[in-house]
């Protein structure tokens, strides 16, 4: 209670108060659209960048492409292979990484003001020149199947793993970002190639700036980095899809002592209207930290697990509600009751005042933690366009969240949660449970 009560003061005393961001959209030469955020209180410059179209896209037989691409594409280009790409990188303290999710191929770079020019020339030669040379393949495929035969082991990755599965059979979410050994050993030279020659172009380019630079230098910046990718990428998405829950049960038999629980089903994507009912909902059901009522069940009354909370995951092309836990094999059975019990009690819509006010006030104040850094909020620019929330909705955010009532979040929590729907994963050996289709 104790901790609770601790909680509760700290969120009560956050900034919840409007942003009064300036947020920007420029336009350069070329049309290379980027929202900034102009910071000149220190000479750095934080830019985020996204491809739309991410490891959902891998081909068969190649899944782990992107992340391979991502990998790599900073190991060399242009003329520079790549020890003299990454030496020059750290002779300016330029900080540039690439990354693929399952919706997105994304990079970052962060410099010096002074050194903005340079950093936008390295860019633009890692995006349209990377040169794949044998030696860092061959050295970046080993990091990664290391990771992939390392993680296979881990019963937090093997239970989601079996849970996307289930949920998404015969779709790119099925799989994960990292592909397998094989189908990694399987990717070629032609095939990064290929990936960056048909993935990257201008249409399917969101940016986000932060930092010590003004509109009218940034234009400049743009054309220097993406002016001549090319116009429009040469894929298709796939098409929208839910995720398949049936309320089954399975587990996979490891001799551990403690058991991974992985539960989830259908969620909300982004741009649903639901999306801050949910938000709030989430944080009553498990999203809460300490002050969730799985938490409270779970751990605070009973003790079965260190710890217990769910998330609302929405992806481009579908929107999941997962939860997890972890606890000893004889106390797995009483765990899963326990969960099953609290998601059939929320979907009775039951929420109180209490609970409204507390949640609401953490998720309007929690926020601005979120934006401590030019980079975060380069981050967020971009999930901003991607989610097209609007120039405003920095400031906007607080009002949408305190519009939702007690009867939004009820209506969403009856409509929401299938109890008997949650698809249940056990990676371990609990007592008394069999797997049920």
């Amino acid at each position: 209670m104790k901790l609770k009560w601790l909680m509760a003061v700290f969120i009560a005393v956050l900034p919840v108060q409007a942003f009064g961001v300036d947020v920007q959209r420029v336009e350069s030469d070329k049309g290379i659209v980027a929202w900034l955020v102009e910071d000149h209180s220190n000479p750095v410059v934080a830019i985020r960048f996204a491809f739309l179209g991410g490891s959902e896209l891998d081909p068969v037989g190649k899944k782990g492409l992107a992340n391979l691409a991502a990998s790599t594409m900073d190991e060399g280009a242009g003329e520079m292979d790549s020890q003299m790409f990454q030496q020059t990188l750290t002779d300016q303290s330029i900080t540039l990484r690439f990354e693929a999710g399952y919706d997105r191929f994304s990079g970052r770079i962060k410099t010096l003001t002074e050194n903005l020019d340079r950093s936008a020339e390295l860019m633009n030669l890692a995006l349209t020149q990377p040169r794949f040379d044998q030696e860092p393949v061959a050295r970046l495929k080993s990091q990664i199947i290391s990771g992939i035969r390392s993680s296979s082991e881990r019963p937090g990755k093997i239970a989601y793993n079996a849970l996307y599965q289930t949920m998404f059979d015969g779709h790119g979410y099925a799989h994960d970002s990292d592909g397998t050994v094989e189908t990694v050993e399987a990717i070629t030279q032609d095939d990064l190639k290929a990936f960056v020659r048909t993935r990257l172009g201008r249409e399917n380019l969101i940016i986000g700036v932060t930092g010590d630079v003004t509109a009218e230098q940034l234009k400049v910046i743009l054309d220097q980095a993406f002016g001549n990718l090319p116009g429009q990428p040469a894929f298709q998405h796939q098409p929208h899809t839910q995720a398949k829950v049936s309320g089954k049960l399975e587990v996979i038999e490891r001799d551990i002592p403690q058991s991974t629980i992985v539960f989830g089903q259908a969620g909300l994507k982004r741009q649903d209207p639901d999306y801050y009912a949910v938000l709030v909902m989430n944080h009553i059901l498990g999203g809460g930290s300490f002050t969730s009522r799985l938490y409270d069940e779970v751990r605070e009354k009973r003790g079965l697990a260190y710890s217990v909370g769910t998330g609302n995951y929405p992806m481009a092309l579908a929107g999941v509600l997962i939860g997890s836990a972890a606890t000893e094999n004889a106390r797995v059975a009483e765990t899963v009751d326990v969960i099953r019990t609290e998601w059939a009690r929320m979907a009775n819509g039951d929420i109180t005042e209490a609970e409204l006010t507390s949640a609401k006030n953490y998720v309007m104040g929690s926020f601005p933690l979120t934006l401590t850094s030019t980079d975060t909020i380069a981050r967020v620019l971009v999930s901003m366009q991607i989610n097209d929330l609007g120039l405003e909705y920095l400031d906007r955010r607080k009002t949408y969240i305190g519009a939702v009532s007690r009867d939004d979040v009820n209506r969403v929590a009856r409509t929401l949660l299938k109890p008997d729907a949650l698809d249940i994963i056990i990676v371990g050996r609990p007592a008394g449970i069999v797997s049920k289709p």
